[in-house]
């Protein structure tokens, strides 16, 4: 599906839908669980329903309640496995999920036997051998069945149910260091991980504070750099209710500051456990005008000519330098839109300690700098960071900004789900006579089911190209 996007005014309130990194950690543990527990506004994304669909494979019982049409339910239910949780009893096919192929190795190799792990065309490209070097440290015997390749399909022999230490960078990703931290509940002795170089890590605070509200001993230092997970013979299932996606927040608020607009985002998670929350700090930084009530957990976002001062310029000129620093590694899926609304910014957007997102579902540094280029950006790729010269649409006295190059074009998503978001909001922002087309743009559907209809609802312009 290609979507056709033009400028558009945006109005009223939305609600993001629940995070995909909480839904797929409680539906992990929830199968490691004794009994019972109730998921409540889970995400039904892709990469959640992957999951759904891997983790009774190793013997839990999951109620999506479907509706007629097929649509999964606003409460999940889960049978946890327990004292029952066993090896993989098929191939484990994890679709484009990342979160679920590193948080679900170190959980089956736990178990003496063989595993198997493999995924879609994206998957089969994301590196695994920092996975393979981490259990075969523990005592397992993994490898890829592709002679000089990084990428699954994986196989898994012997186990690392002795438990032990480990060291490891830290720096591909935190995904796999959170999948050490699950399988410390399963071993006989403690797993205790020693990081070099820790990265993303709010996601790893998420983990601990996961752990220890099932009743799961962990330790994490003040620097990352040590982490300590205590085994567990037993917790009981929980009810738990998803907050909102952090990451699926950013796409309205930047396609509310760079349009006419004002919109109230509800149903904002303001528990601190979500890294990407940092956006709205930034975003504010350079002028965003956007009001944060974390007691009634909405966001009311105005841009342009519906902002405070009736311009919405937004710009770095106040900065140290008049430049914005963002170091993206402990929330880099927000490289996206961040580099999107750069594009609408005066001034120099330095996006920095970011090789970590040249390792997600595509390398997100080389195609923004490729599709941005394209739509008339004016972008610096380096090994670890972009540097983005932006311009706003209008000077300081609300006027138009002859130095505002952005125009439409056909872009392209590359399949990431995010790519896809982060276009088609910066099409929304554009004058009236340009358009954005975003090719194979359903891919949203990753972690935004319904991302255009819910979008269109306030106002946008998106279109299915026929």
């Amino acid at each position: 599906m290609n979507i056709i996007v033009s400028k558009s005014r945006l109005s009223g309130a939305i609600t993001v839908p629940g995070s995909k990194s909480h839904t797929i950690r409680a539906l992990l543990l929830a199968t490691i669980a004794e009994g019972t527990s109730h998921i409540k506004n889970p995400l039904p994304s892709a990469d959640c329903l992957s999951t759904a669909a891997a983790v009774p494979l190793i013997g839990s019982k999951i109620d999506l309640n479907l509706s007629t049409e097929g649509e999964p339910g606003t409460e999940w239910i889960v049978d946890g496995a327990g004292k029952n949780l066993h090896l993989p009893d098929d191939v484990v096919n994890v679709g484009d999920s990342g979160s679920l192929l590193y948080f679900l190795t170190p959980v089956a190799a736990c178990f003496e036997g063989t595993s198997v792990f493999t995924g879609d065309a994206s998957i089969r490209k994301r590196p695994v051998l920092h996975v393979v070097d981490v259990l075969n440290q523990l005592g397992a015997k993994s490898f890829v069945t592709r002679p000089g390749a990084n990428g699954c399909p994986l196989v898994i022999t012997g186990s690392i149910k002795k438990g032990g230490t480990v060291r490891t960078p830290g720096e591909i990703s935190s995904q796999y260091i959170s999948g050490l931290m699950f399988a410390g509940i399963l071993t006989e002795n403690p797993i205790k991980i020693e990081l070099s170089n820790p990265k993303e890590t709010p996601y790893l605070t998420m983990t601990q504070k996961w752990l220890e509200k099932v009743g799961v001993d962990c330790s994490v230092s003040e620097d990352f750099k040590n982490i300590e997970v205590t085994p567990c013979k037993s917790f009981k299932g929980f009810d738990v209710t998803i907050p909102s996606d952090w990451e699926g927040v950013a796409f309205p608020l930047i396609a509310a500051l760079i349009t006419d607009s004002k919109i109230t985002i509800e149903n904002v998670d303001s528990s601190g456990t979500q890294g990407d929350d940092a956006i709205v700090e930034i975003l504010q930084s350079i002028g965003g005008d956007i009001i944060w009530k974390k007691d009634e957990e909405t966001l009311t976002v105005c841009g342009g000519k519906c902002s405070k001062d009736g311009i919405g310029r937004l710009s770095t000129e106040n900065l140290p330098n008049g430049e914005l620093h963002v170091k993206i590694s402990g929330f880099p899926d927000a490289v996206c839109a961040l580099s999107a609304i750069a594009c609408f910014t005066e001034g120099t957007v330095v996006i920095e300690d970011a090789a970590v997102c040249r390792r997600k579902e595509t390398d997100r540094l080389k195609v923004l700098n490729v599709e941005l280029t394209k739509l008339g950006a004016e972008i610096e790729e380096r090994e670890d960071s972009l540097i983005i010269h932006g311009h706003s649409p209008v000077l300081k006295d609300g006027s138009p900004n002859p130095a505002f190059k952005m125009h439409g074009g056909i872009c392209e998503s590359y399949d990431d789900h995010r790519m896809a978001m982060s276009l088609a909001c910066l099409g929304l922002g554009l004058s009236k006579d340009e358009k954005i087309i975003v090719n194979d743009a359903e891919c949203c559907a990753v972690s935004f089911p319904h991302f255009y209809d819910v979008m269109n609802k306030i106002g946008a312009n998106y279109k299915e190209e026929v």
